[in-house]
């Protein structure tokens, strides 16, 4: 299985930049996002950029990734690390909620 992680850039070479995640350095290439400034982060999976991210997104990112490694040293409180989605209902993806709406409610499982 291949994790994304968030990074950020601290130099750049062309296609070529030096990122950083909690004291890690790595080289990573840009191709696929093209050129970036210092101080952008990104989203990387086996060295390549793939996304260019928000602060805000790395950090939403990082602490699913967190979470994900408190749960494996079987710890249970992890809400804090999900506080983007205490407040809110999840909502279907814009291409399911068609077929949603179709579906009889007993079909689903969900009270009239």
């Amino acid at each position: 299985m291949c994790i994304g992680v968030p990074m950020r850039i601290v130099s750049v070479d062309g296609l070529r930049a030096l990122c950083e995640r909690e004291g890690e350095r790595r080289h990573i290439d840009l191709s696929l996002v093209g050129p970036q400034p210092a101080g952008t982060w990104v989203l990387t999976f086996l060295d390549a950029a793939r996304e260019v991210l928000s602060a805000q997104e790395a950090q939403r990112i990082d602490d699913a990734l967190k979470a994900l490694g408190a749960v494996m040293d079987g710890e249970q409180n992890i809400d804090h690390l999900f506080a983007d989605l205490g407040d809110r209902e999840p909502q279907l993806p814009e291409h399911l909620r068609p077929l949603a709406a179709a579906t009889p409610k007993a079909a689903t499982g969900e009270a009239e």
